[in-house]
């Protein structure tokens, strides 16, 4: 078996965010929404708790995320869209949201991207 080249996670979060069409910053996360964009909050119950809720955010555990948006599941969310949807994925600091919308858009959820900053951004602004 042939090893994998070295990388580090540092490499792997570089090359998802390449791929990704523009980060949505903060303080344009309400436009994104009022444009229809389906933001969805992949932070843990524990998180939600501690930091607060992101109003009008959809909320879906990080381990389902793939199947509750992907178009072809029948395990999709009814309000998940189609493979324009435009998403925004959010989680706690901005950087596991990045993989996760790098993996739907393997998916083929071409306008899945991320919020730059994540939760804390966005409450900072509160």
């Amino acid at each position: 078996m042939t090893p994998v080249a070295e990388r580090s996670i540092d490499d792997v979060l570089a090359e998802a965010r390449r791929r990704l069409p523009e980060r949505v910053s903060a303080e344009d996360l309400g436009a994104a929404m009022a444009a229809g964009a389906l933001v969805v909050d992949t932070r843990s119950e524990a998180q939600r708790r501690e930091h607060g809720e992101l109003p009008g955010a959809v909320v879906v555990e990080r381990n389902v995320l793939e199947w509750r948006l992907d178009p072809a599941s029948p395990h999709r969310l009814s309000d998940a869209g189609g493979y324009d949807r435009h998403i925004v994925v959010v989680c706690d600091e901005g950087f596991s949201s990045s993989l996760a919308a790098a993996s739907l858009q393997d998916l083929g959820l071409v306008n899945a991207t991320d919020l730059d900053g994540g939760f804390q951004a966005w409450k900072a602004l509160s």
